[in-house]
Order: structure tokens, then C-alpha cells, then sequence
């Protein structure tokens, strides 16, 4: 499957949008590491935005970053939100209560607590009603996320907007599940020569799903592998830093236990 990078955003530690990051990404700036700060989502109505929490802030920062960022009107795209955790403070909320004597549960957090909440929330946002999925993976939510927008490219020829997005989830389920930093990453993926100069391509990829599993991954050996390590949405920073690089290269993503995608990057 092909498909052209016509947007992409980042945010996580040390890494505050795209501009900003791409120099580091890149190798030509040193990472720091440093908060993340969560932009208000200034696009819903007032009741929307006091009820979004901190998963949805960070999940439709990136998404419009990279809509914004293609230049295609944010209501025409399709949509993939992709996340391993979902909104896990929300839902370890509910289990607090659900745990108490009284048992009785917040309707605004049952309403948050979906795995869908983001894409939700977007839709709203960018009053779009095109399609849109919500999806999971463990540890491997973006590479399902990225082979299901390509597979939507592929089928109808429509530019497609991914977001995987992963935040911490709150004591006891932490012991459980461990993400140590807040991460979100999107793309607009278009189909191959549907470029305009609104929504110029930066790089093109060529997507193919193997039903093998990937080679081991080495350790750690900087700190941007740490990260990729700490959040399942940041197993995005090996295509992050391809597309930064502006460089041909094959990235191998491990897509549950048996299979892997590869992804061809080739600059624009």
C-alpha cells in the first residue's frame, strides 16, 4: 500500500510539535527531555472542553497539528485514533467508584471512559462526519493504526488522519500497565499524487504487512529510544525520525506476536 505524509505532528516529552522537533529528530539538535504542556482544545464548545481530559487534550493537540498542518479542511478527513490505553484515568476512576460503598458512577466519566472518547471529541471539534476508527494494539497500537490508515487510503482513495496517542494511567493500574510519559503522534497520509500545494508531500511511503514476526529490538541506546520504550504511542519515533531526517530508510514495526509491518520511507 502507498500512501504521501502530507501532515504530521508530535507531542511529548522535550518534543512540543512538529517545528520544533524536527531538528531533534533529526540528530542536528540534543534532546531534553521536559514536561508536557496540554494545550486547552480551543475548537470545542465550552461544556466539551471543560469535560476533556488529559488523554483527549493530548490525542486532539496532535490531530490538529497535523491537520493543520496538510492544509486540508479538518472536516473532510477521515479518521484512525489508535491508543493501547484509551483514557485509563478515566476508567480507573470508575473502578474507584464502582469500588465504593455507594457504587454510583459519574455520567461524564462513564461518557469519557469509551475507547472511542478521542475520536469522539474530534468529530466534534472539527464537526466532521466522516468515518472514523478507534482502535487498540498493546503495545502495538500505531503500527495498527498506521497499516488501518493505509488500508483506508488504499480502498477509497481519501486522505485519512491518524492519531496515536498514549498517557499514564493513575495508581493501582499503573502496577499493571506502565506508561511513564504522556506521547501523542498523527499523520495525514493522502493517496500517491493527490498533492496540492495546500497539502504538499513531505515524504511517501510504501506500507506492507508480513505475516512474520520483527527481529529483536536492540536496547536502548539514547534517550529518544528510552521514550520509544516508556509510551506504546511512541513506538511512532522510528518513522518520526525518518520523516524528520528527510532520508530514504525501511522501518520494521512489530505488529502483535506473529506479524510485523515494513514501511518504506522515501523523501519528497
Amino acid at each position: 500500500m502507498r500512501a504521501e505524509v502530507v501532515g504530521v505532528a508530535v507531542l511529548g516529552p522535550g518534543l512540543p510539535g512538529w517545528a520544533a522537533s524536527a531538528p531533534v529528530l533529526a540528530g542536528a539538535a540534543p534532546y531534553t527531555p521536559a514536561p508536557v504542556a496540554l494545550p486547552p482544545p480551543a475548537a470545542l464548545p465550552p461544556t466539551e472542553r471543560r469535560r476533556a481530559s488529559p488523554a483527549v487534550r493530548l490525542a486532539l493537540a496532535a490531530a490538529a497539528e497535523a491537520a493543520a498542518a496538510s492544509g486540508l479542511p479538518p472536516a473532510g478527513l477521515e479518521t484512525v485514533f489508535a491508543s493501547s490505553n484509551g483514557d485509563g484515568r478515566v476508567v480507573g476512576a470508575i473502578l474507584e467508584a464502582l469500588a465504593a460503598p455507594d457504587g454510583v458512577i459519574s455520567p461524564t466519566q462513564f461518557h469519557n471512559s469509551v475507547h472511542n472518547a478521542a475520536a469522539g471529541y474530534w468529530s466534534i471539534a472539527a464537526a466532521s462526519q466522516r468515518p472514523s476508527v478507534a482502535l487498540g494494539g498493546h503495545d502495538h497500537a500505531f503500527a495498527a493504526g498506521l497499516l488501518h490508515a493505509a488500508a483506508r487510503v488504499a480502498a477509497t482513495g481519501a486522505p485519512v488522519l491518524l492519531c496515536a496517542y498514549d498517557a499514564p494511567l493513575d495508581e493501582p493500574l499503573a502496577q499493571c500497565r506502565r506508561t511513564e510519559v504522556p506521547f501523542a503522534a498523527a499523520l495525514v497520509l493522502a493517496p500517491p499524487g493527490r498533492a496540492t500545494p495546500a497539502a504538499a508531500a513531505c515524504a511517501r511511503l510504501a506500507i506492507a504487512y508480513r505475516a512474520e514476526p520483527a527481529p529483536p529490538s536492540p536496547p536502548a541506546a539514547t534517550a529518544l529510544d528510552a521514550l520509544a520504550a516508556a509510551n506504546p504511542a511512541a513506538r511512532a519515533l522510528p518513522l518520526l525520525r525518518a520523516l524528520a531526517r528527510r532520508e530514504a530508510g525501511r522501518i520494521v514495526l512489530p505488529l502483535l506476536e506473529d506479524g510485523r509491518l515494513e514501511v518504506a520511507v522515501a523523501p519528497c
